[in-house]
């Protein structure tokens, strides 16, 4: 039974959201995140993190890596991120196989975390109840991992148009504000289904 889920982030946002949502996923174990000053930031100290954890992790904790994918290769920057874990000695989600015991999941948001706002449109809409809730039916927002142009900018356009963050969008803040509302459960991000099955295989794990 997992008694505690370690989360390395890269900035402070991410922090802000999963403060709000692990609560949710997970009601009845211990989390704490540790937040790294950027993505270049985490990657340059993610090895020797590990090494540390892997010298005393305890059977019943599991670590989350959760990185934005920005304009890296998804399959190049997973790759990089399972061989740090194997290199620490720590047996990784992807290795461990479906429904087995693993001691490090790494997951990338795609392109960025604020595509999984758009996963969770219920969630701004409560935040920011002037935005439109047609939203999501528009092409260009339907896949919310595909959005071009940049999602948080897409975000912020979105936002000034009904009214909001006239002088540019307070990342920190909205991610509060939304991170509040999301539903794990309803997010259609496929970025964000990949993190919430990992959070759910870590729970069930034997």
């Amino acid at each position: 039974m997992l008694e505690r889920l370690i989360v390395l982030v890269e900035e402070l946002s991410m922090e802000a959201v999963l403060d709000q949502l692990l609560p949710k996923m997970l009601p009845e174990t211990d989390f704490e995140i540790r937040r790294f000053q950027c993505k270049d930031d985490l990657l340059k100290n993610l090895p020797s993190r590990l090494r540390g954890y892997s010298a005393w992790l305890p059977e019943s904790w599991a670590i989350l890596v959760l990185v934005d994918r920005d304009d890296d290769d998804c399959l190049e920057l997973k790759q990089i991120l399972e061989a740090m874990a194997t290199e620490a000695g720590l047996t990784t989600k992807t290795l461990a196989g479906e429904g087995r015991r693993f001691q490090v999941a790494n997951r990338i948001a795609i392109e960025e975390l604020e595509a999984w706002f758009f996963g969770d449109w219920e969630a701004v809409l409560a935040a920011y109840p002037r935005v439109s809730a047609r939203v999501p039916k528009k092409a260009a927002f339907r896949d919310p991992d595909a959005i071009r142009g940049g999602t948080w900018e897409a975000l912020e356009r979105t936002l000034q148009n009904a009214g909001y963050f006239k002088s540019g969008l307070r990342k920190l803040e909205c991610a509060r504000a939304v991170g509040q509302e999301m539903d794990p459960g309803r997010n259609t991000s496929k970025s964000f289904q990949a993190f919430s099955g990992a959070v759910t295989a870590a729970l069930v794990a034997p």
